[in-house]
This record gives structure tokens, C-alpha cells and sequence, in this order.
């Protein structure tokens, strides 16, 4: 293993390509949760009145509204995945801005800004 002594090599490019990806997949995983709870709910109680029933109705609409609201969460997180790595491109990007203004000030041979 070599160590170049780099410790970080961002590339803008990378990083604006890959933003999408997650950006994609949370419509994707939103569309798949509006299909399940449309399903879902479409069904109604199809179970009856009995007690033992009631108890699994209970247990399971618990449950289906547990993995609607963990899918929810899923979805903004990849969201906001998608938006922070815009944004850390976007700052890459002014932040290479800046480095290069601050050396163009610099005189060559006098080894401070002007």
C-alpha cells in the first residue's frame, strides 16, 4: 500500500454524478410506499370480528403504519443525501475558488498576498 499523502482527493465531478443517483432512488422508494399504502389501504380489515382477529388487527396495523413511517424516513434521507452532496459539490468548487484568488494576490518570490 502506498501512501501518497494525499488526504483527500474530492472530484466535483464525481460527486455532481453521483447526487442524482440518490435523488432517483427516493422517487423510486416513494413510489413503491404510495403503491404499498394504496394497496394496503384498499384492502380495508378484510379479517372479520372474532377476538383472536382483533388482536392480530391490532398487532398488524401497528406494524404496517411502523414500516410506512421507517419507508418515510428512508425517502427524506435520500433526499437529503442527494441535496448534501450538491451542496458539499457546490462548496468544493467555491472553495477552489477562493485557494486560487488567494494565490493569484500573491506576489511569486516575495511569499505573501498583496
Amino acid at each position: 500500500m502506498s501512501d501518497s499523502g494525499k488526504v483527500l482527493d474530492i472530484k466535483t465531478e464525481d460527486i455532481k454524478s453521483s447526487a442524482p443517483v440518490f435523488h432517483e432512488q427516493s422517487q423510486k422508494l416513494s413510489d413503491a410506499l404510495t403503491k404499498l399504502v394504496q394497496t394496503l389501504d384498499g384492502l380495508g380489515e378484510p379479517w372479520g370480528d372474532d377476538d383472536g382477529v382483533q388482536e392480530f388487527a391490532a398487532s398488524y396495523l401497528k406494524k404496517q403504519k411502523s414500516i410506512e413511517s421507517a419507508t418515510a424516513t428512508l425517502v427524506l434521507g435520500l433526499v437529503s443525501i442527494h441535496e448534501a452532496m450538491n451542496d458539499m459539490a457546490d462548496g468544493h468548487v467555491e472553495n477552489d475558488e477562493l485557494i486560487a484568488g488567494m494565490f493569484a494576490k500573491a506576489k511569486p518570490g516575495h511569499g505573501g498576498a498583496k
